[in-house]
């Protein structure tokens, strides 16, 4: 290769570079920034009668450790309402021991068919019907609240205007580098919708902590235009309702949720393809967004190396580089103090380069490996 055929390529790749990498600044310094200095406002209005709604397959264990903090919550009007969905391990038998001691709970029962098969969004719709207030408040049976104030936080946010609040949830903190990667993942994903959020773009939320309005449920005919689709009861429904005026985000650490974690990669990798399944059903506007995100840091990357290895300006290059990870690293510092996951500030860069080689492989397999149900993986 002449020097003349190198450094043009060098200049085709450099364009490239700077591209992408504006790119990057433009998601860090106008979208990312919004949840990294997020200021949140106090509402003082009364609180709303609201319902907390979990759905339970086969859940004993867990609901006899949960349940107790639900019923601990710290509000003035609240029904916990519980959907046993075909359940056949003691969850009935608990569940009828609980209603004895909490009035304020509401079991919806779904039995087995033979004749009809059925996934999650069946078990919340009749959750959402068999719920007595107009404001709901989604989380799953192996969900733990930060605090007592956790109903409080999230409902505090309805307003007239205001039919969604997106909360965040979290994952149970362990040892070993695969619960860093797991969290991780579950961090990059809460910092771009909480981000996009504050933006007025809206595209998701996270079933584990979410609320929206019985009444706005109603209006978008529940999960029907995204019914045949096993996942997505939570950012399906989420991505076809938000407006960009009806949306807010509560990130207080008493807000969040804690889930149980995955133990293996493979469990992971399983859980992360079916929720990947639901990306072909985004709006176009939310597509094109995500999109450009992320093929924005693959080019970065792939360009970054590829002008080391020619060594075009090595030393423009490298620093713009640095500009990059340096803001990255200022906006994960302080989104991740609001967050409460600070310790994986240090882990970072190694466990991004990690999923920039996972993410593709997601793709790939659910494109080669077809499955008609999903039902198997909860979360």
């Amino acid at each position: 290769m002449t020097d003349f055929t190198t450094f043009s390529v060098g200049l085709i790749v450099f364009i490239l570079f700077i591209i992408a990498l504006a790119a990057q600044l433009w998601y860090y310094l106008v979208y990312y920034r919004k949840l990294a200095f997020y200021k949140k406002t106090e509402h003082s209005s009364p609180l709303p009668p609201a319902s907390i709604i979990i759905c339970a397959r086969n859940e004993e264990d867990n609901l006899v450790e949960f349940l107790p903090s639900i019923f601990a919550q710290d509000y003035p009007n609240f029904e916990v309402v519980v959907v046993n969905d075909c359940s056949f391990d003691n969850t009935a038998d608990i569940l009828k021991e609980l209603v004895k001691k909490h009035p304020n709970l509401k079991v919806v029962t779904i039995n087995e068919s033979k004749n009809f098969a059925h996934g999650k969004k069946v078990a919340l719709m009749m959750g959402i019907k068999g719920a007595t207030h107009e404001h709901l408040l989604l989380t799953d049976a192996d969900c733990k609240p930060n605090s007592k104030d956790w109903l409080k936080n999230m409902v505090q946010h309805f307003s007239t205007e205001t039919e969604i609040v997106l909360g965040y949830g979290a994952f149970e903190k362990q040892k070993g580098f695969l619960n860093k990667l797991i969290r991780f993942d579950n961090f990059l994903c809460a910092l771009q919708y909480l981000s996009l959020a504050l933006a007025g773009k809206t595209y998701m939320g996270k079933g584990r902590n979410l609320a929206y309005k019985k009444q706005l449920f109603f209006k978008m005919k529940g999960f029907a235009s995204h019914y045949h689709i096993e996942a997505g009861d939570d950012d399906l429904f989420v991505n076809e309702a938000a407006t960009k005026h009806n949306s807010k985000i509560e990130v207080s650490i008493d807000s969040h949720t804690v889930s149980r974690v995955k133990k293996t990669f493979k469990e992971w990798i399983w859980q992360k393809r079916r929720h990947s399944s639901t990306f072909r059903q985004y709006n176009p506007g939310s597509k094109r967004l995500l999109l450009g995100i992320r093929l924005s840091l693959y080019l970065l990357f792939a360009a970054f190396i590829t002008l080391l290895i020619l060594q075009f300006q090595p030393i423009v290059v490298l620093s713009l580089f640095v500009v990059r990870f340096s803001i990255q690293m200022i906006i994960f510092n302080k989104s991740m103090n609001l967050l409460a996951e600070k310790d994986l500030l240090l882990f970072s860069p190694i466990i991004e380069l990690i999923l920039l080689f996972i993410y593709p492989m997601i793709i790939v397999m659910n494109i080669l490996i077809r499955k008609n149900k999903w039902e198997k993986t909860n979360g």
